[in-house]
């Protein structure tokens, strides 16, 4: 949105990822990620560690992506990672009735860092009525369905110079791949309040 304050922040994970359910049934996952910058010390002639940024942040479920379970099963404390989002600022009271403030960043993109770790990827099962389209879907839904049996196509190509095919092999597919309107208000619900929590959010810690 305009007026959001992007950042991305590399750093190692202080904790395991802590995942729980607010009261009215939202999934969130809060973590912390440490970020400290090397410099070359060309007197020493080695490297030296900088002060540390301990960035804290937060990610929800929602029936579009299931972000925070992601994490919990991905992420472990002192694991290095790249964390993509926007900076965020909440007021609540604490468990004594003190009122607090605080920035945090809310989690768009995270993942472990390739430069010196691996890493195996398996995609979640497609949810919301939504995901089969998203991508390169092969046979199924979007995408293109034609090659070889195109009629028009390569079918048409290969007939002998001068032959000219029948007037029907010139039509498009039957089944036109974007007429679906079946499940085309999947998306309709993303982005409202009871998917992320909603402002009765508790707060994270």
């Amino acid at each position: 949105m305009a007026g959001d304050t992007y950042i991305t922040v590399v750093g190692n994970l202080t904790a395991d990822p802590e995942v729980r359910t607010t009261s009215n049934g939202g999934t969130v996952a809060n973590l912390t990620i440490a970020s400290t910058p090397r410099q070359f010390n060309r007197n020493s002639g080695q490297w030296e560690d900088g002060d540390s940024l301990f960035m804290r942040c937060s990610a929800w479920d929602s029936t579009y992506s299931p972000m925070a379970s992601n994490i919990q099963a991905s992420l472990t404390k002192g694991m290095r990672v790249i964390a993509q989002g926007r900076l965020v600022q909440r007021s609540y009271q604490d468990r004594e009735g003190n009122n607090r403030t605080v920035v945090e960043l809310r989690l768009d993109e995270i993942g472990p860092a390739l430069t010196r770790n691996t890493a195996q990827v398996t995609r979640n099962a497609n949810t919301g009525g939504g995901g089969s389209r998203g991508g390169f879907a092969g046979s199924n839904n979007g995408g293109y369905q034609g090659g070889a049996s195109y009629q028009g196509g390569a079918s048409a190509a290969s007939a002998p110079m001068g032959r000219q095919q029948p007037a029907q092999s010139q039509q498009a597919p039957v089944q036109d791949p974007w007429s679906s309107t079946g499940s085309g208000d999947s998306f309709g619900s993303f982005g409202s309040t009871g998917e992320f929590g909603g402002s009765g959010d508790e707060p994270e810690f």
